[in-house]
């Protein structure tokens, strides 16, 4: 008899763009673990002597304009911006389930107070206040992280009180209070494993958003700082030059991995979500 996970492996892998996805965002996270040792330059050398150097055998991916190799740079620049989105995920999935569970279990006034909040989070242009937050604290890894986590929870919050809403008046869920289990207990043992598909859904397109919010910062000078790269800031060099035409790898090769790392993430968000719903057929 098949088993639920293979069930779910088995539309998941229907769709080629999720598997594709899938594969290159395996291969990014592979990169930016191995680094160290798969990096042909060392990338905090810098010499002046060798600043925007075309492609060639020696810096496949040239030089930008303090001399140092991008390719080198976007290996380790990978650890940084793959850290930053994953770790901002994890601690927005986890206020946004817990903020959502209570008020989803609760309801009433406890409902209403806490989806106040929400909504007022959520009216206000959340990137323009992101970037206030950056700009209140020192620019670096956990400043990003911060600023990401602080609004990102909330569309995590959002669904999971929806789905606990209709989960709660179940009978397993009547069944578990007449026992007499203790709330607590009853929401982390029986209503949230019933809704990790949706759970795991937007935490993979968290994932996405939080690459291109790091780049973002980044790129305007309010994240990771230099010399530790990240793609964001490695934008940033870009713009010191004359004439980026002339010099169009320094920009290209760093935006082109920014794009494969969300398009990827999307690609297995979107995968995910038809592979988890139970509705479908495919």
């Amino acid at each position: 008899m098949e088993t639920r996970s293979a069930a779910i492996w088995k539309r998941f892998r229907k769709n080629k763009l999720a598997v594709a996805g899938l594969i290159i965002f395996a291969l990014l996270v592979l990169m930016a673990i191995m680094a160290p040792w798969i990096s042909p330059h060392d990338p905090e050398v810098f010499d002046i002597m060798e600043s925007n150097l075309p492609p060639s055998a020696l810096h496949p991916f040239g030089t930008d304009s303090y001399g140092a190799d991008i390719l080198t740079r976007i290996f380790y620049g990978a650890r940084v911006s793959l850290s930053v989105a994953i770790i901002a995920m994890t601690f927005t999935v986890t206020i946004g389930v817990l903020y959502g569970a209570i008020s989803g279990y609760f309801g009433g006034l406890v409902d209403n107070i806490m989806m106040r909040i929400v909504d007022a989070i959520q009216s206000t242009p959340t990137f323009f206040f992101t970037l206030i937050v950056a700009t209140l604290m020192v620019p670096g890894m956990w400043t990003v992280i911060i600023a990401l986590t602080v609004f990102g929870w909330t569309r995590m919050a959002r669904i999971v009180r929806g789905e606990i809403l209709s989960l709660k008046e179940r009978d397993y869920i009547e069944a578990a209070r007449a026992s007499g289990e203790s709330n607590a207990s009853i929401i982390f043992y029986h209503v949230l494993p019933n809704m990790i598909g949706p759970i795991i859904v937007i935490a993979t397109l968290d994932v996405a958003g939080n690459i291109l919010a790091e780049s973002t910062l980044s790129f305007l000078g309010l994240g990771i700082q230099p010399p530790t790269p990240s793609w964001g800031n490695m934008l940033t060099s870009a713009q010191d030059l004359p004439t980026i035409m002339d010099y169009a790898w320094i920009a290209v090769f760093p935006g082109l991995f920014i794009v494969l790392a969300v398009l990827s993430v999307n690609f297995i968000g979107d995968g995910l979500r038809d592979a988890l719903d139970p509705r479908s057929k495919k």
